[in-house]
């Protein structure tokens, strides 16, 4: 019985782990990119404020002028967001861009509390986990990462001509 019921359940979730190899990252993918991405837009565009918050920023960050600071911030955000898109670099860009977030929480939002309306950390935090499924596993089958790899791993396989 225990079986039997084992294989049911087998059947009725393998579809959905077939279609987890493929959305679940692609949505966190796009999700991410169009936060980040507008957020880069917008720095594009605008003002500098980053030297109004210099004090903030946490160290080492703390030591880079503020206009080098919000270059790398802006284009960051803006390569990230579009990298993120078509799943290239993802794990690389998924850290660079958890690294800007913690950057922020603790320069704009820390001290700021949970609550969103009042500029704190509750969206920092969204960001950080949903940032840790593309970190710790990648991008997805419906990524350039993917496909890269499966067609570069070929040639760094040894095989045998015996």
């Amino acid at each position: 019985m225990t079986a039997h019921l084992m294989k049911i359940a087998a059947r009725t979730t393998a579809p959905l782990n077939r279609i987890g190899e493929f959305f679940p990252q692609l949505g966190l993918r796009l999700l991410l990119a169009w936060e980040f991405g507008e957020s880069g837009l917008a720095k594009l565009h605008g003002d500098n404020w980053f030297a109004d918050l210099k004090g903030d920023f946490p160290f080492p960050f703390n030591l880079i002028p503020p206009d080098i600071g919000w270059q790398l911030a802006t284009w960051s955000e803006v390569l990230g967001a579009t990298a993120l898109v078509i799943g290239l670099g993802t794990r690389f860009f998924s850290l660079s861009l958890v690294i800007l977030t913690i950057v922020a929480w603790a320069a704009v939002h820390a001290g700021n509390g949970y609550n969103v309306c009042d500029n704190g950390f509750k969206l920092p935090l969204i960001y950080l986990v949903l940032f840790a499924p593309l970190l710790f596993g990648g991008a997805g089958r419906l990524s350039a990462d993917y496909w890269l790899g499966r067609s570069i791993a070929p040639l760094f396989t040894h095989r045998s001509t015996r």
